[in-house]
């Protein structure tokens, strides 16, 4: 596996990464035990870089990812998240972050958390003193890295000039290109790049569904793209990548996580799965070169991205 440097603070990581979201929620019913063999698939296959966050099951997802590395929590990065309520409302107050590190580190059974994001960026605190809450926490040696996610320019740079922020993690996919504005910006301040959804929700995966087949969980049957009208244009776009990707001996999703490791050396993408088949899938994805023709065949496929926006309308993140 290959390995790449985020941000400029020394955080190294697996090109590919996993995101343990999908084993707590968001995509159906859950499987611990998929889940755990899951992670442990993706170690054994080189991943180094494993992200979860506390609102993912309130301490259960990264009770299970503690339990998933355990036996080797030295050799990889562990990235988790605060600033949610559990009514989804926003908490990034410094007494707050201390509060959500602390049971973070009992959930994960760690002693450190090697990344700690602010999950979304809260209008009612300053990110400065964001930046410091976290700067402390890195100076008592319970944080190594900073990040943050679906945050802005000014937002970057203001944290960034009290505490560096070494990774940005926001959608990121052939379905969704919106974030590629803020580029300059993490170039700027010398910001690694994590994509999450890097296989647009599982839809580059070539097994998407109408909305209406999936469980009453599973945020998919309430997503724009799997609508009727985007659906059938976002299938048939899918339906050319794959032919593309057959082409270089290669599924729909290593061709979509190859592209995003094409745009440039900062990113890894975190896809998620409780399959342990599909983590062996992802992982192939970076022995994958694509070439100038293959990239060139890409944006004609796709654009300016999917059909049907990311989140409902007046729930997208404000990127200031």
């Amino acid at each position: 596996m290959q390995t790449r440097t985020l941000g400029t603070q020394g955080l190294t990581t697996s090109a590919i990464g996993y995101g343990s979201m999908g084993i707590s929620l968001a995509y159906g019913p859950g499987d611990e035990q998929e889940g755990i063999a899951a992670i442990q698939t993706a170690h054994d296959l080189g991943v180094t870089f494993f992200d979860t966050a506390e609102v993912y099951g309130w301490g259960a997802n990264e009770e299970i990812v503690g339990r998933a590395v355990k036996s080797f929590r030295d050799e990889v990065v562990i990235a988790t998240k605060f600033g949610f309520t559990p009514d989804y409302g926003l908490d990034s107050r410094p007494e707050h972050i201390r509060e959500v590190v602390e049971n973070s580190l009992r959930y994960l059974g760690m002693n450190h958390i090697d990344v700690l994001y602010q999950h979304r960026v809260d209008p009612n605190v300053p990110i400065e003193d964001v930046a410091g809450t976290v700067k402390e926490l890195i100076d008592a040696g319970k944080v190594k890295y900073f990040g943050l996610s679906e945050a802005g320019p000014e937002t970057m740079r203001r944290a960034h000039a009290v505490q560096p922020v070494s990774v940005l993690q926001t959608e990121y996919s052939l379905f969704e290109r919106e974030v590629e504005v803020l580029f300059p910006v993490l170039k700027e301040l010398g910001i690694g790049f994590v994509p999450y959804s890097p296989l647009g929700r599982g839809f580059l995966t070539g097994s998407a569904k109408p909305a209406s087949e999936y469980d009453e969980t599973d945020m998919r049957g309430g997503d724009a793209r799997w609508q009727p009208g985007n659906f059938e244009k976002n299938v048939e776009a899918t339906r050319q990548l794959t032919e593309l990707a057959a082409s270089k001996d290669a599924t729909v999703a290593q061709l979509a996580l190859a592209w995003l490791l094409a745009q440039g050396e900062h990113i890894v993408p975190i896809p998620g799965t409780r399959s342990a088949k599909r983590v062996e899938e992802n992982t192939g994805a970076a022995d994958l070169t694509l070439t100038g023709a293959d990239l060139t065949r890409i944006s004609k496929i796709l654009p300016e991205g999917g059909f049907g926006s990311r989140y409902p309308e007046g729930m997208s993140p404000d990127w200031k």
